[in-house]
Formats: structure tokens, C-alpha cells, sequence
């Protein structure tokens, strides 16, 4: 079940505040994902629910979130 809209709009990034982006499915080869580009934290979704916990979360390098940034502006 895709993320809704409206849910997409309110979530913010735990550990920065900031707003997420939407990764969708097998854009990158991995799950659905939310990603936050200010902390380069990415937020797996299971099921349809983002699992929004900032120590399960992923944090990737510099060059992997320029690529994800550039996915979710897809």
C-alpha cells in the first residue's frame, strides 16, 4: 500500500525537523523509503508504515543521497 499524500506532508525527519522525500519502490533497487537530505537519513517502509526511528534509520554517504535526491525529484 502506497504512502498517502497527505501523510507524505506532515512527516518530518526525527533527528533534523526537516521535511522527507519520497522514495518509491525499486526506484533505487531497495523498498519504499523516505529519505531526509539535510541529515541523510533514510527511513525504510514496511508494509506502509514508515518506521521512523532515527537509529533504525540508514545514514548514508554524501554521494549516495545526491543520488537519492536526484531519484525523488523523478
Amino acid at each position: 500500500m502506497p504512502l498517502s499524500a497527505e501523510l507524505l506532508a506532515i512527516l518530518v525527519c526525527p533527528e533534523s525537523r526537516q521535511p522527507l522525500l519520497h522514495i518509491p519502490p525499486g526506484a533505487d533497487g531497495a523498498g519504499e523509503s523516505l529519505f531526509c537530505p539535510a541529515s541523510r537519513l533514510r527511513y525504510r517502509v514496511e508494509d506502509g508504515i514508515p518506521v521512523m526511528l532515527v537509529e533504525d534509520a540508514e545514514r548514508l554517504d554524501e554521494a549516495a543521497a545526491e543520488r537519492l535526491k536526484g531519484l525523488a525529484a523523478r
